[in-house]
């Protein structure tokens, strides 16, 4: 049935003008990044891959093109447990403390946007560690929309206003996502009552990506990070949203400025779930897709975070740290996810443009070590050089390389490619997802989804709810029912789909 939608959508736009770059040049596939095979990371030769990146993360001044909307706090985090055996990272010497910044965030809407709005919540930290800076940037979903950071600037601009009108418009997201099943389980986390949290201290969050840990040995094991809040996990159902839009469209940031300022300092553990290489080919799903889980993977303690400490300054701190998973530590090395290889890219290129060439040197995204390389001059370059050597190797004076920060040599095989991935599955985890839910969570998130689901273009509705209906059948029997559609065209849509 996708083959014939996709049959379908290109036979009505044959007569269409051309997709092209910047510099007029038609693109040959918008929908996948070129990767060093199927499973070889993401080629920096892939022109339309960072012109959209580039262009997308230059469309605000100043405020950010997502995760605007931000509450920040300080704080330390303690390493728990020895896990020398995966990483050398010094982050994760068992009894060490390590200072932390975390960023809470809106993901869609703007910097002065309510806080009750429905939306994914970012869950960024900053680790100024003994080896540099490690931030760990996710969510407080485990899975994200996509699966390939070349249809990211595309998926912001749907979930983002209409700019014809600058209104919210949900059916815009809708007709975007019913082109990619893989959203079926993260779009039913949006509208199901985590979209719209209590507290951000009442929030677990989430690396989202497989990350690399590399040991002394250079062994190579594939995780994934997840926060859980000690305070337990607390939603707005969708009554209650409208009530405390009413009475306080700031109550993420209330709730935890007022918290840390009475010193009921919340926390939150740090769990690791791991796999090693060989264990990837044996899921039935791609461990490295992003819109994908570790379902039956154990999750290991390896330490404990906690925030004690409000900013001095909002600006200053909460505003102008500059998060990137780019910036990682030796011990912590990204992984093949092609949405993980784009944002590598991304956001440091984003937060140059946003925060200038020497934001790394502001107080709050300057490392505890000293920095020492041959980056010079750019806009407001406030440190002080004396040396006459900027660059490397010197014999004069030299900045020796560091053995223990080299990469992990990953094999490659086959032939560069632009094609999708090869184990989609894109509705059984939402199944699962569903049928984990409350019964009045089924109920909230069928009436919030399937209210909203109303609105949408009919080919588009019809589309989103036989994926529904593919993951569980009274899950898209109630999102139907709630919409106003006709069932058995739904099934029959659902009866086609594989997963």
């Amino acid at each position: 049935m996708l083959g014939l939608l996709a049959a379908s959508v290109l036979s009505l736009s044959a007569h269409a003008a051309p997709l092209t770059r910047d510099n007029g040049a038609p693109v040959g596939n918008n929908q996948n990044s070129q990767t060093a095979g199927p499973n070889g990371s993401t080629l920096l030769q892939d022109v339309q891959l960072l012109q959209k990146l580039q262009r997308f993360g230059r469309e605000r001044v100043p405020e950010r093109v997502v995760h605007a909307r931000g509450t920040g706090a300080h704080g330390e985090f303690t390493a728990t447990d020895d896990i020398s055996d995966l990483s050398l990272a010094k982050v994760f010497e068992k009894g060490s403390t390590t200072p932390v910044f975390v960023r809470f965030s809106a993901v869609v809407h703007g910097l002065h946007s309510p806080e009750t709005l429905r939306d994914p919540r970012g869950f960024a930290t900053k680790f100024y560690t003994a080896d540099g800076n490690w931030d760990l940037v996710g969510n407080n979903f485990p899975t994200f929309f996509i699966r390939d950071a070349i249809k990211f600037p595309d998926m912001v601009h749907a979930f983002k206003p209409d700019p014809r009108t600058n209104l919210d418009d949900d059916t815009r997201r809708f007709d975007f996502l019913s082109h990619h099943p893989e959203s079926t389980r993260t779009l039913t986390l949006l509208y199901s009552n985590q979209g719209t949290p209590a507290s951000y201290r009442m929030m677990d969050g989430n690396g989202v990506h497989a990350y690399k840990l590399i040991n002394d040995q250079g062994d190579v094991h594939y995780v994934k990070f997840h926060w859980k809040s000690l305070q337990g996990l607390k939603n707005l159902d969708p009554k209650e949203t409208q009530e405390m839009q009413g009475k306080d469209y700031s109550h993420l940031t209330s709730d935890l400025i007022a918290a840390i300022d009475r010193g009921d300092y919340p926390k939150w553990d740090l769990y690791i779930q791991v796999l090693k290489p060989e264990d990837l080919a044996k899921f039935d799903v791609d461990p490295l897709d992003a819109t994908k889980i570790w379902p039956d993977v154990p999750e290991r303690k390896i330490g404990q975070m906690v925030l004690n400490k409000n900013p001095d300054n909002v600006f200053q701190e909460t505003e102008q740290v500059a998060m990137a998973p780019a910036n990682l530590v030796p011990g912590i090395e990204p992984s093949e996810d092609r949405l993980l290889q784009g944002r590598l890219f991304s956001y440091a290129d984003t937060q140059m443009y946003r925060v200038g060439a020497n934001g790394m040197s502001l107080p709050i995204n300057r490392p505890k070590v000293p920095v020492n390389n041959g980056n010079q001059d750019g806009q407001l370059n406030s440190g002080h050089s004396t040396t006459s050597v900027n660059y490397q190797p010197s014999r004069r004076e030299n900045r020796e390389e560091t053995p223990r920060a080299v990469y992990s040599k990953t094999a490659l095989t086959g032939t560069t490619q632009q094609a999708p991935i090869y184990r989609e599955q894109n509705f059984k985890q939402t199944g699962e997802l569903y049928r984990s839910f409350s019964k009045k969570e089924q109920t909230d998130l069928i009436n919030t989804l399937g209210g909203e689901l109303a609105k949408a273009d009919q080919e588009a509705r019809y589309v989103l709810l036989s994926y529904f209906y593919k993951a569980d059948a009274e899950y898209g029997e109630g999102l139907t029912r709630v919409a106003q559609s006709d069932l058995e065209r739904v099934k029959a849509l659902a009866a086609n789909l594989k997963d």
